[in-house]
């Protein structure tokens, strides 16, 4: 299993409307998320910089590369835009992170 960690940006004063967004999280995009291999998926909101921590798992040979060009997904982005910086494609401003220790 392959550790990603990666951070995104959300815009100030919509934390708690992000965090109603993703209580409801679509079916529809769940399925798709697993079906490309992620698991153990969490985010986490560093309230007073407003970075989102995101982490997740995935097996080598996962699908998540095909995920920006599914409806399902570019639908996703466009509902949660208004609360997150995105790029020019309409995806959520993504940061990677480095690994740098893990203790299994």
């Amino acid at each position: 299993m392959e550790r990603i960690a990666f951070k995104m940006f959300l815009r100030p004063g919509n934390a708690a409307e992000y965090k109603r967004r993703h209580d409801s999280i679509w079916p529809e995009l769940a399925a798709l998320l697993k079906r490309a291999g992620a698991s153990n998926y969490s985010i986490f909101l560093d309230a007073q910089t407003h970075v989102l921590f995101a982490y997740l798992e995935r097996p080598a040979a996962h699908g998540m590369d095909a995920l920006p060009a599914d409806p399902v997904m570019r639908r996703w982005w466009g509902h949660m835009a208004d609360l997150m910086e995105t790029g020019p494609d309409g995806a959520p401003r993504v940061a990677a992170l480095d690994p740098m220790f893990h203790l299994p």
